[in-house]
This record gives C-alpha cells, sequence and structure tokens, in this order.
C-alpha cells in the first residue's frame, strides 16, 4: 500500500510576513502608479475621516498630488460608501458594483434582529422603496433623511432608521465630501443613480479573497473574515485551494498566498512611513502582530473608536501622529511608543518634513516635533 506524503507549509517568520505585507501594502517603495490603480489594488481605503485617503496614497505612490484623487471623486471613478466592517470606504466606481452585495451580510448582520424588533412595523422592502423614492428626487442629507423618516414613521427612532435605511439601500457620500480642502455633512445619492448602473446582484466571495490576499496576504482564514466582516469564508477558501499556495507562521496557523504574490527577504530595508487615521494596514488581520504589538495596539484603539495616523519605523508601528494647522503655520506632533535610536528619530523627522509639506502646502511656518520616546 502506497503512503502519500503530505509537505508540511513553509512557515514565515514575523518578521518576514511583515515584509511580505509591506511589500503588497506598497509600503517598501513607494509606487509609479495612479491613484485609481493604487485604490483597486488595496480594494479601497478606509475614509471615516475625509482627508485620509489622501495621505494613505501619498505614502504609498511616488508622485501623488490631492487632485489625482479629487479629480476621480468629481467625476464618479471613485466613490464613498459603507462596505467591509460596515465602515466608509473609498473605492473604485467597478469595484463598488461588486463588493457591495459581496459584503451585504455583514451590514445586515450590523442591524440584525434586534434593530428591526426597534423598528417594529417597518418592512425592509418598503424601507428601501421609500428611501430611494425620496433619493431619486434629489440627493438628501442624513438629517433630512431622518426627518423624512420621522415623518413616514411617527414614533420610532428615526437615527436608527436612518443608519438602516444605508444598510439596505447601497448610498454613496456625494462630493464636495471627501474632496480635497471641502468639508461639509455627508450628503448621499443612491449608487445606483450616483453610478448610472446597479450594481452586480451576484456577490462574488471568491474574488473577495483574491482581492485581500493580492493587498493584505499571506493571510488566514480568520483575517479575511476581519477585514471584510464576512463569516463563514473557510469554505470559500476552501474552493480556492488549488490555485493557492499554503503556508504558516510561527504558531502553526495555516495562511493562503496567492503564488505569484511578493514575498520579499525577512531582512529587506523598510523605509519610514506615515499611515493615515483608520489606514486598514493597521486595522485588517485577525493576528495584526505583523505589523503592530498587542500593546501598542491597544495604545491606539481609543474610546470613541478614533484611530490616530501611525508611524512606521523598520517595518512596524513605533508611534502615532497628527498634525495642527493654522493659516500660516504647521505642526506634525510625533509621539513614539518605544525609544528611537538617533538614526531613526533623524528618519521619522525628515519623512514628516515631507508629509507636512503635502498637509500644508502654503504655511509659511512648519515643525515637526518628535516627543520624548514612550
Amino acid at each position: 500500500m502506497a503512503i502519500t506524503w503530505t509537505p508540511r507549509p513553509a512557515t514565515l517568520s514575523r518578521r518576514a510576513l511583515n515584509r511580505a505585507f509591506l511589500a503588497r501594502q506598497l509600503l517598501l517603495e513607494r509606487a509609479p502608479l495612479q491613484a485609481r490603480s493604487v485604490i483597486e489594488h488595496l480594494t479601497g481605503l478606509q475614509a471615516q475621516a475625509p482627508q485620509a485617503p489622501y495621505v494613505g496614497l501619498w505614502t504609498r505612490i511616488r508622485e501623488f498630488v490631492p487632485d489625482d484623487l479629487s479629480a476621480l471623486l468629481l467625476d464618479r471613478s471613485a466613490v464613498r460608501l459603507s462596505l467591509m466592517r460596515g465602515t466608509v470606504h473609498l473605492v473604485t466606481a467597478d469595484d463598488c458594483r461588486w463588493l457591495r452585495p459581496t459584503v451585504q451580510p455583514c451590514l445586515d448582520r450590523g442591524v440584525g434582529p434586534r434593530g428591526w424588533r426597534r423598528l417594529e412595523g417597518v418592512e425592509p422592502a418598503e424601507l428601501a422603496a421609500v428611501g430611494r423614492a425620496w433619493l431619486d428626487e434629489a440627493p438628501r442629507s442624513a438629517a433630512e433623511l431622518n426627518q423624512l423618516l420621522g415623518e413616514r414613521w411617527p414614533g420610532l427612532d428615526r437615527s436608527l432608521m436612518g443608519q438602516v435605511l444605508r444598510v439596505v439601500v447601497p448610498m454613496v457620500q456625494i462630493p464636495p465630501r471627501g474632496v480635497w480642502g471641502r468639508s461639509g455633512q455627508p450628503v448621499y445619492a443612491t449608487a445606483e443613480t450616483w453610478l448610472s448602473g446597479s450594481p452586480s446582484p451576484v456577490a462574488d466571495p471568491g474574488l473577495l479573497v483574491r482581492r485581500y490576499l493580492a493587498a493584505f496576504g499571506p493571510a488566514s482564514v480568520a483575517d479575511v473574515q476581519m477585514w471584510s466582516g464576512l463569516t463563514r469564508l473557510q469554505e470559500v477558501v476552501d474552493a480556492l485551494r488549488g490555485e493557492l499556495v499554503v503556508l504558516a507562521d510561527d504558531a502553526g496557523t495555516e495562511l493562503f498566498d496567492l503564488p505569484d504574490a511578493p514575498r520579499p527577504e525577512p531582512d529587506t530595508p523598510a523605509p519610514v512611513r506615515f499611515l493615515a487615521e483608520f489606514d486598514n494596514a493597521v486595522l485588517s488581520h485577525a493576528d495584526r502582530s505583523r505589523i503592530i504589538t498587542a500593546e501598542d495596539h491597544r495604545r491606539i484603539m481609543t474610546k470613541n473608536a478614533l484611530i490616530p495616523g501611525t508611524v512606521l519605523v523598520d517595518g512596524f508601528v513605533r508611534g502615532s501622529w497628527r498634525a495642527e494647522k493654522t493659516r500660516r503655520t504647521a505642526r506634525l506632533i510625533v509621539t513614539p511608543f518605544a525609544a528611537l535610536s538617533p538614526r531613526q528619530r533623524g528618519e521619522v523627522e525628515q519623512e514628516g518634513a515631507r508629509l507636512l509639506r503635502f498637509l500644508a502646502v502654503r504655511a509659511d511656518d512648519r515643525d515637526v516635533v518628535v516627543l520624548s520616546d514612550g
């Protein structure tokens, strides 16, 4: 009787995972790509803070200027809407069409039976139809929609109804929201109207897994689920095994990857990089040790769920940053989480100065302040 031996998966150290991940995220070397190509490669950028995607692209693209992204929003090649994990993401119009139906179960779960019980008497189909009719008349703000919902269903929680409406109807935040140098509350239109075409009615979780691995791999099933907000993806990954590489981390966790995806040597140099607020690079794995320690992750997880900008030193999160601007002055304040060597501090100051020039191009006085370690 012949015995078939199954080879053990190759094991990747934490540092090897880090370098592979940074390569996918375009954080080892800025890419000579257009903004649209990078947004597509990353399968979107998290965009709760309207200006965060601009920093996210600046840190990944060799020659990026804000107008490159503003133009995509204005010509409707890119849109902002609730997607992965129920959070606002900036994605290309093409990705919006298949991503929204694919992650819809995550959005539905966010409402759940408990939410619908609080809206007794409101049927999902009716809510969707009424909301679409209002938005077909004109784009509307959340306040306008809540007012109309309260009039249509008096006595119910109109704020909750507004949140649920954004679940049952794909709604995009239209410009000037998200345009560089502009501000204002979100104003919504349906994705179908704004993009002149309905989203694909067929979810594609297999494509979602492949796209995730291209930008975030190698990764486990739990990692894909953390990023997407979806559950029960094991069977989806199992169906793709024939086209994936199976690896493992130091703990023996099974990891999957695309065969031709980059996996640089662990000693590949990693330059200082400034990540945007809410950057998916620090939020999109169940095991985030490839980029941030558990202790430092607790530092950035604030009670109000506002994730600060972070600083990568030698490929790992080593601090946070914030910008303070007036009409004529700008300061970038970096808070290290641990001691930096003189060389590392100098590199942080140099890259911080580049970021500050990007954020405050018209400022007469700019200053980078790196606070005391820890």
